[in-house]
């Protein structure tokens, strides 16, 4: 039998929002899109965010943070470069420009948008 190719599946969701670039807010919100990555991999996918990627990148291009304004040449466009590859986008609650940029990309590419992590296939309850 055939294991079902994995989904790489991009995990959208507030970052920034609302936290006036707080280091220690910026933590806890990645925590929490972090948190949703296990079940994923777990599931037999790949799990990805957008962050992930754009922070290394931010900071050997020379950027300080988020707030560096080299920051909007790296975060929204590393991932709607990611979304380029990706297989699908989990979008999870509260408020955020970029993940609501992230799912009209993705629906704009045809591309399956679930809002609760229970709905990606294979993943537990």
């Amino acid at each position: 039998m055939v294991e079902p190719k994995p989904l790489l599946i991009l995990i959208a969701g507030p970052y920034r929002s609302g936290t006036g670039d707080d280091p220690d807010l910026l933590s806890a919100n990645l925590r929490r899109l972090e948190e949703a990555a296990w079940p994923i991999f777990e599931a037999g996918h790949i799990p990805i965010i957008g962050e992930w990627v754009a922070l290394p990148v931010l900071r050997s291009a020379g950027g300080s943070g988020v707030g560096d304004p080299l920051a909007k040449q790296v975060l929204y466009p590393t991932t709607h470069r990611l979304l380029q590859h990706c297989d699908a986008v989990l979008r999870l609650p509260g408020e955020s420009t970029g993940a609501d940029q992230d799912v009209a990309i993705a629906e704009q590419r045809g591309l399956p948008v679930y809002r609760r992590l229970k709905d990606v296939p294979g993943v537990l309850s």
